[in-house]
């Protein structure tokens, strides 16, 4: 008697999603905020809160390492323009460090580069 017998392996079920880990830091008055996982529709409110201009004091300096940012969507995408256009307004400044081939690939797509310094290292955004 033969039996079909179906192996599940981990490629075989959907991906979940990577939840977002936002942390802040202050490093020499300038915030640096470290975002781990996919920034999406879903995930993108953490990454508002820790850009949110009013909770970062006087002429804002914002950093994003984005080292361990696996996905970015449109609503990421808008989050960051937001922080732009708020922290600027706010008399500060946003960059991004760290971005993936894929991240920075899609950052450039949709310009933001030409916006936003996309910094190679956490350091050269600290000190451009």
């Amino acid at each position: 008697m033969l039996r079909n017998t179906v192996v599940e392996t981990d490629t075989d079920k959907p991906q979940e999603p990577e939840l977002l880990e936002v942390v802040s830091t202050t490093t020499d008055g300038i915030t640096v905020v470290t975002a781990a996982g996919e920034i999406d529709h879903s995930s993108a409110g953490r990454l508002v809160q820790a850009l949110d201009p009013g909770g970062l004091g006087k002429r804002p300096r914002v950093v994003v390492d984005m080292e361990r940012v696996t996905f970015i969507d449109s609503s990421g995408i808008n989050v960051l323009l937001a922080a732009h256009r708020d922290l600027t307004a706010a008399g500060g400044w946003l960059r991004l460090a760290n971005a993936s081939t894929y991240v920075l690939r899609t950052l450039q797509i949709v310009g933001i580069d030409t916006l936003v310094p996309c910094c190679g290292s956490l350091g050269e955004a600290l000190t451009a």
